[in-house]
């Protein structure tokens, strides 16, 4: 290193931390700079360009990777726009293929909602060994948003709540 900045030690750990960091933020500051002594630091870093406000970040400058003897990371190369086209065709024929595993608890779940009587959430609960959080969760995200599966749900009085797979006839 020849820098030929004079630098805290505060401001040199900052400094360095913020260059391992792909963005380049300064951001977090080490936790033992509270208060006015982390606004100084900051200041110190911006009046002598070594690091610059980016919109609400603060970053690293050329001139703060060099005050610490480092180079600035080099961007990621640009994206070639035919391998994209097909890593997203390929993706797109995964989103109509899902489909739960034969025997595993998801499908014993879409069985015993698919029962006419359907099933609640406790009847579930005994027979995956599941927490009654997790099948609640189950039905949101692994069963109407992954698989879209239309889940109804009726409630009759003094009773527990019925879920079932509508049929959409």
């Amino acid at each position: 290193m020849t820098s030929t900045i004079k630098l805290t030690d505060t401001q040199r750990t900052v400094l360095l931390q913020a260059a391992e960091r792909p963005d380049g933020n300064i951001e977090p500051l080490p936790p033992q700079l509270k208060g006015g002594a982390r606004q100084k630091v900051i200041d110190g870093l911006l009046s002598r360009d070594l690091a610059k406000k980016k919109r609400k970040d603060i970053v690293i400058t050329d001139a703060g990777y060099a005050a610490v003897g480092c180079t600035r990371p080099q961007a990621a190369p640009p994206a070639d726009p035919a391998l994209d086209a097909a890593v997203t065709a390929v993706e797109a024929t995964w989103q109509g293929d899902r489909q739960p595993r034969d025997k595993s608890k998801q499908a014993q779940v879409i069985a015993m909602l698919k029962r006419p009587e359907g099933a609640t959430i406790a009847q579930i609960v005994g027979a995956t060994g599941w927490q009654a959080h997790t099948v609640r969760g189950t039905f949101a995200g692994a069963f109407k948003k992954k698989l879209k599966l239309d889940i109804t749900s009726t409630k009759e009085h003094g009773a527990d709540r019925v879920y079932m797979i509508s049929t959409g006839a």
